[in-house]
C-alpha cells in the first residue's frame, strides 16, 4: 500500500494582497505527477482544503478542475474538514461522491464510519476526525448524558480515537488502520500563518492517544515533521504561507505500508512557481544583486520577497527603487536603522527637542536622495534664503 499525505492546501489564499490560485494550481499538478510516478493507491488531504469557510468561486473551480485531473489514476481521494474550512459545506453530496472515489469526511458524528482501501499487500481502513471543539464533541456523542467529561480540546480528540479504535478493535482487529486528523500536537513546531484554535494554548492536544493507529495524517500546522513516533506526521502546507515559514521545505509524504502497518515515509519536494524568499543587505546590495540575477537562471528576482535593509540612514522610496530589480517585494524591514546611532536622523538629539530637524537638515536630506549628491554652497545659501523669506512671510501673517 503506497499513499500520499497531504494537507492545509488553503486554496483560494491571499498573500499581502495577492491571489496565490496560479501558485497552488501549479503545485497541485506535480501532486499529481507524484501520484502517478509512484503509483499510489490513495490521496489523503488533512484538511484547511479551502482557506475560507465561504470560499470564493475561484478556488472552487480549482479544486474542483484537480479533482477531475486525477480521474483518469481512478485513485481514491480521501479529505477531512480543517479549521479554515466549512464542513457542512465541504461535506455538501459526500454520499454521492463516494462512488466516484471522492471521499470527504466532515461529519464528526460518523467518525467510526472508516473507508476501506485494497492493495496489493491488503485492505487498509482509513478513517477522519475533522476538526472539531470540545463543544461539538459533547453535542455529536451526547457525552453529558453518559456522564463523560469532555471540557478540554485533548480530552475531545482522545475521546474521537478512542471509539475509532473501539471500531477498529471490533470490526478490523488485523487490519492496517491510517487516521486523519486536524489538530494542533503539543509540542510540535508552529508558523504565523497558522490560525489559532483557541487562546493561550488550551488547543493542544496530546500524541499518546493516537500510537495504536498504524500511521496518522495530521493536519494544521504548516513544517513538515513528525511528534512522538516517526508514524504520527504532518506532511505541512501546500506553499509557504508566511514568511516565518522561507526556511520550511514544502512537499508531501509518501507512505509505504505493509500487511502488518507502517513501513516508511518519504518527503516529496514541490517547487513554488514563485518561491518565498528573505533577502537581506544594504539597498545598493540587493539592488545589484538582483541586476546580476537578470544575467542568471539560478535566482528568481520575482519570488515573494522580504527585504531586511541593513542601511542605517534615511531612505527615499525604498520599495519602488527595490521593485525595478524584485517585482514581488511584498514588505521591507529596516534592521539597523537606529535614532540614536548618528544617523542624520539622530543630530541634535541632545535637547527636549531631539526629534525636531530644521526645515535646512530635511530639505538637504531630501535632495542628497533624489539626486544622489550633496548641495553646492550656493544652493545651500538660496536654500537659507529661501527658509529665512518664508518665515518672515509666516510671523506677518
Amino acid at each position: 500500500m503506497r499513499f500520499i499525505h497531504t494537507s492545509d492546501w488553503h486554496i483560494g489564499r491571499l498573500f499581502q494582497n495577492i491571489s496565490l490560485l496560479d501558485d497552488q494550481l501549479f503545485v497541485l499538478k506535480q501532486i499529481k505527477q507524484y501520484a502517478e510516478d509512484h503509483k499510489i493507491d490513495a490521496l489523503v488531504v488533512s484538511g484547511d482544503i479551502f482557506d475560507r469557510s465561504v470560499p470564493p468561486s475561484e478556488a472552487v473551480d480549482a479544486l474542483n478542475k484537480f479533482i477531475r485531473s486525477m480521474e483518469a489514476l481512478a485513485i481514491p481521494i480521501i479529505m477531512i474538514s480543517g479549521n479554515h474550512d466549512s464542513a457542512k459545506r465541504l461535506r455538501f453530496g459526500a454520499k454521492q461522491m463516494q462512488k466516484a472515489g471522492l471521499h470527504i469526511l466532515a461529519d464528526l458524528s460518523e467518525i467510526e464510519q472508516g473507508i476501506v482501501i485494497n492493495s496489493e499487500t491488503g485492505p487498509v481502513t482509513f478513517y477522519g476526525i475533522p476538526y472539531h471543539d470540545p463543544v461539538e464533541v459533547r453535542e455529536a456523542f451526547n457525552t453529558v448524558e453518559q456522564g463523560i467529561e469532555i471540557k478540554t480540546y485533548d480530552q475531545a480528540h482522545t475521546f474521537a480515537a478512542n471509539k475509532i479504535l473501539a471500531d477498529k478493535a471490533a470490526n478490523f482487529p488485523e487490519q492496517p488502520a491510517v487516521l486523519l486528523s486536524h489538530c494542533f500536537i503539543d509540542g510540535a513546531s508552529e508558523s504565523d500563518s497558522e490560525r489559532p484554535l483557541s487562546i493561550g494554548g488550551a488547543d493542544r492536544v496530546s500524541w499518546q492517544p493516537l500510537t495504536d493507529f498504524d500511521y496518522v495524517a495530521l493536519g494544521h500546522l504548516h513544517a513538515p515533521q513528525y511528534k512522538g513516533e516517526q508514524h504520527i506526521r504532518y506532511s505541512g502546507s501546500l506553499l509557504k504561507y508566511s514568511f516565518s515559514e522561507y526556511k520550511q521545505k514544502k512537499g508531501v509524504t509518501l507512505v509505504e505500508m505493509d500487511a502488518k502497518g507502517f513501513k516508511t515515509q518519504q518527503h516529496l519536494p514541490l517547487t513554488a512557481k514563485h518561491d518565498l524568499r528573505v533577502i537581506e543587505g544594504t539597498l545598493e546590495e540587493l539592488i545589484e544583486q538582483g541586476r546580476a540575477n537578470l544575467k542568471s537562471t539560478e535566482t528568481a528576482n520575482d519570488d515573494y520577497l522580504l527585504a531586511k535593509l541593513t542601511d542605517t540612514q534615511v531612505i527615499l522610496d525604498p520599495m519602488g527603487r527595490l521593485r525595478t530589480v524584485y517585482p514581488n517585494v511584498l514588505q521591507i524591514e529596516r534592521t539597523n536603522f537606529d535614532l540614536q546611532s548618528g544617523s542624520k536622523l539622530s543630530q541634535n538629539t541632545a535637547s527636549s527637542s531631539a526629534n525636531q530637524r530644521s526645515e535646512e537638515e530635511v530639505f538637504t536630506d531630501f535632495f542628497s536622495q533624489v539626486m544622489n549628491t550633496e548641495l553646492s554652497k550656493e544652493q545651500i545659501a538660496i536654500l537659507q534664503t529661501t527658509i529665512t523669506d518664508a518665515r518672515t512671510s509666516m510671523e506677518d501673517e
